[in-house]
C-alpha cells in the first residue's frame, strides 16, 4: 500500500513538473513575443525621428553663419592711414 502511494505521488509529481514546464514556456514565449514587437516599434519611431532631424534642414546650422562678404576690406580701412 505503501508503494502504490509512492508512485501515485512520483506521478503527481511529474505531471505537476511537466504541466509547470509547458505553462512557464507558453508565458516566456509570449512575453518575449511582445518585448521585441515594442523594441521594433521603438527602433522605428527612432530611426524615423532621426531620418526627419538630419533631412529637415532648418533644423540645421548654418555654415554660412559670420561669414564676411569681403573680410580685406575692414583690414584695408584699418591699415590705410590717409582714409578717413
Amino acid at each position: 500500500m505503501k508503494f502504490i502511494s509512492w508512485i501515485v505521488g512520483g506521478v503527481a509529481l511529474l505531471i505537476g513538473l511537466g504541466g509547470g514546464y509547458y505553462w512557464g514556456l507558453s508565458t516566456g514565449q509570449q512575453q518575449a513575443q511582445t518585448d521585441i514587437t515594442a523594441l521594433q516599434q521603438q527602433l522605428a519611431e527612432k530611426a524615423g525621428t532621426d531620418a526627419a532631424k538630419t533631412a529637415n534642414p532648418f533644423q540645421q546650422v548654418n555654415p554660412l553663419e559670420g561669414v564676411q562678404t569681403n573680410p580685406f576690406e575692414e583690414a584695408q580701412k584699418a591699415l590705410n592711414p590717409f582714409e578717413q
